[in-house]
């Protein structure tokens, strides 16, 4: 499946330095950890017909009785499936959605290239993941994107109908408080953790109650991963799991004004991870690994309790891996979802239109369907009640208008409504720790809690080590952008 590939790829990718084309904001990932990004660019080296060569019939220009082209650039295909899927909806309209050339890895370098390019070939609406949302935003390439109300889009009125979740605005707002991108997909992340064991350990599989045995804060959550070790279970696979709520939640980016901030919250995962590693509260596992998954059924030393995720983490990772299909086979359905010790988001795509396209017109139409439209008719609705997807899998919106009148329920969670879960997971979320570094710096204190937790390193020593990582990490950043 596709779309499990581009939850899957961003982890496979291993440039931790290296710029994509021609900015070194848009480097890709290094983090092989669950902290890394979720989606990543598919389907390589899609060509675009130009007008000459166009597969789709004659030349597409202006002329009466011709389809106009919108070039679209999409990190997944996905996006350019629901934009496809809209026109589907609306065969009045005249125009064709075609995708420019784009190269997995070099998804974001060639973007770059376009918009400052310009031209017949430039993109007229692309698409950015979570990790790089902040580059077009507020960074070096946000001079190219185009304010929604600039589209026609009442953004306001539309805004609070659709009740969109503040991360995804803040995400979203360029430095001068316009909105300039929307995601669709709601990436409030929970905690998915097995019923059996809860009943074991603390006689209830209640979300309320095991929501409050795990959080909030990390002092409890170790509190539970010792009653979990005493009946012979561990809290998670291995303790980088902890790692992602903890560097997606964080108040501070790791660069201001081109210096190094280390968040106190990720000091403080130095040493939560010596503590779970230390006591075996894991597995000792590392995120997306063999190991990771054998756990989610069952097939490592110890039954592990759970995992941290949004719903895409239900419905594409656990159920895939569980070993089986329905209540009763392998772990199907011993699965429910409470509120994670710290709120935070992982993953979701932005949408964006180029301030210089010739069809703001019909994108907003476009945009304001599959980001603002909180209607049974937008394509929120649909993805959320499982319709839009072939195979039926229902993923959280980013409008809680939707969330609301949408059921979740499922019964890979025993029947639980995961939206109301998710949503809440949405509204605990912030942006603040998004920065053009973090992929890289987030894999060294990755790295250097690794060292601290299982080398016998001191803190002192694996904290300068991570800092010299930093400052070449900086003068190669520097090299780039002379």
């Amino acid at each position: 499946m596709k779309r499990i590939a581009t939850l899957l790829l961003i982890f496979l990718i291993m440039l931790p330095v290296a710029g994509c084309g021609s900015d070194i904001d848009t480097r890709n990932s290094t983090d092989t950890s669950p902290g890394a990004s979720p989606a990543v660019c598919e389907d390589t080296a899609i060509q675009r017909p130009t007008a000459e060569t166009d597969n789709n019939g004659p030349a597409a220009t202006d002329a009466p009785g011709k389809k106009r082209v919108i070039n679209a650039y999409c990190c997944t295909m996905e996006e350019y499936k629901i934009m496809e899927r809209y026109r589907e909806l609306h065969p009045e309209l005249s125009f064709e959605i075609h995708l420019l050339d784009t190269i997995d890895i070099s998804y974001y370098g060639a973007l770059n290239d376009a918009l400052e390019a310009g031209g017949k070939d430039m993109p007229d609406i692309y698409t950015v993941d979570s990790e790089y949302v902040k580059v077009y935003t507020r960074g070096k390439m946000a001079k190219y994107a185009a304010p929604y109300k600039d589209l026609g889009i009442d953004v306001d009125t539309l805004l609070k109908e659709a009740d969109i979740y503040q991360y995804v605005i803040d995400m979203g707002t360029n430095a001068d408080g316009q909105l300039v991108a929307l995601s669709y997909e709601g990436t409030g992340a929970a905690f998915i953790y097995r019923r059996s064991i809860a009943r074991d350990v603390w006689g209830t599989d209640d979300p309320e109650i095991i929501r409050d045995k795990i959080g909030p804060g990390w002092d409890r959550f170790l509190e539970a991963a010792a009653d979990l070790r005493a009946r012979g279970y561990s809290i998670v696979s291995g303790y980088d799991e902890v790692w992602t709520p903890i560097r997606n939640s964080a108040e501070l980016p790791w660069v201001v004004d081109g210096k190094l901030v280390i968040d106190p919250e990720y000091e403080a995962f130095l040493d939560l991870a010596k503590t779970l590693h230390g006591n075996r509260y894991t597995n000792g596992t590392r995120g997306w690994t063999d190991a990771w998954y054998m756990d989610m059924r069952d097939e490592g030393p110890r039954k592990v309790f759970g995992y941290f995720g949004p719903s895409w983490m239900v419905n594409y990772i656990i159920t895939g891996n569980c070993g089986g299909e329905k209540p009763g086979e392998g772990t199907y359905g011993d699965w429910a979802v409470c509120d994670p010790p710290v709120g935070f988001f992982w993953g979701g795509i932005w949408f964006f239109v180029n301030k210089d396209s010739e069809y703001k017109e019909e994108l907003g139409d476009l945009i304001r369907w599959i980001t603002l439209d909180s209607s049974e008719e937008g394509f929120q609705y649909s993805m959320a009640n499982g319709t839009f997807f072939d195979d039926g899998v229902r993923l959280a919106a980013a409008s809680g208008t939707v969330m609301r009148n949408v059921s979740g329920e499922t019964d890979f969670l025993g029947g639980q409504d995961m939206f109301e879960a998710f949503d809440r997971a949405a509204r605990l979320a912030n942006e603040n720790y998004i920065s053009r570094y973090d992929i890289a710096i987030s894999s060294y204190w990755l790295d250097a809690a690794r060292a601290y937790a299982e080398g016998g390193k001191s803190k002192e020593q694996v904290i300068a080590g991570f800092k010299q990582k930093f400052e070449d990490l900086m003068d190669i950043i520097a090299l780039q952008e002379e």
